[in-house]
Order: C-alpha cells, then sequence, then structure tokens
C-alpha cells in the first residue's frame, strides 16, 4: 500500500463535484480538457465551460458538475483542483477542516488520527511538491 492509499483512496462518490459552485480553469486545465474530450476549443467552451471575462469555470447542470454523471466523465483530463481535492495542504493546519471534510468524504480513511493524516500528507508533499489523487 503506498502512502496516499494509507489516508485517502477515491471511491468516485462525487460529493465533491455537487454544489452551486465550481472550479476555475487555468490554461492547463483548458488545454487537458480539450485534448482529453477530443473536441475544439470552441466546442468545449459552448457545452462545457461557463466564461465570466478571464474567468472560465465548468458548468454546473442541476446542482452538480457538468461532467459528473455516476463519477467523473472527464477524469484523465479533470482540472488541477479536482485532482488535488480533498488532499489540500490547508488540513495540515486545521483540524476542524480536517474533521469536516473527512465527515463528508468517504475516500478518506475513516480510522486514521488527525495526527496520522497530517504527518503522511506532508511527508508525501515533501516527495512530490504537489498532490494529486
Amino acid at each position: 500500500m503506498d502512502e496516499m492509499q494509507k489516508i485517502f483512496e477515491c471511491v468516485r462518490c462525487g460529493y465533491c463535484c455537487i454544489g452551486k459552485t465550481t472550479v476555475s480553469l487555468d490554461e492547463e486545465d483548458q488545454r487537458r480538457m480539450v485534448e482529453a474530450l477530443g473536441l475544439s476549443e470552441e466546442e468545449v467552451r459552448k457545452k462545457y465551460w461557463r466564461v465570466t471575462g478571464n474567468i472560465v469555470q465548468m458548468k454546473i447542470v442541476a446542482g452538480h458538475c457538468i461532467f459528473f454523471n455516476n463519477g467523473c466523465t472527464i477524469y484523465a483530463g479533470r482540472p488541477w483542483r479536482c485532482g488535488q481535492w480533498p488532499m489540500h495542504p490547508s488540513l495540515l493546519t486545521d483540524e476542524n477542516n480536517f474533521k469536516t471534510i473527512k465527515a463528508s468524504c468517504p475516500g478518506i480513511n475513516q480510522q486514521i488520527s488527525y495526527e496520522e493524516f497530517c504527518r503522511i500528507l506532508q511527508s508525501i508533499i515533501d516527495a512530490q511538491g504537489t498532490v494529486l489523487c
């Protein structure tokens, strides 16, 4: 079992995909998404993105991300923020945030203590820099 699996293994429940807001897409996210969908940028922009000025976000449909349909349908081209969730470094400094996310995310090892979780996540960050799940 690798270190990440000790603290988190995505079960693709989609809880993190539900809500009235979505993540902003940087240029690399946009490029990766266009490539994964195999469509032109213009087609992806019209069908999947909400563009406000210079801000590009995924559309929300029926209260969830447009790419959620019994799991992420753009997983290989998902934004880096989605790939990082819920292993955000802020969990290392806010135990209440950890407890809230742990209660809502079945992918987080429910048996692990906050201290052990932080030790493992910090070691992953130290080894890899950015954490992608």
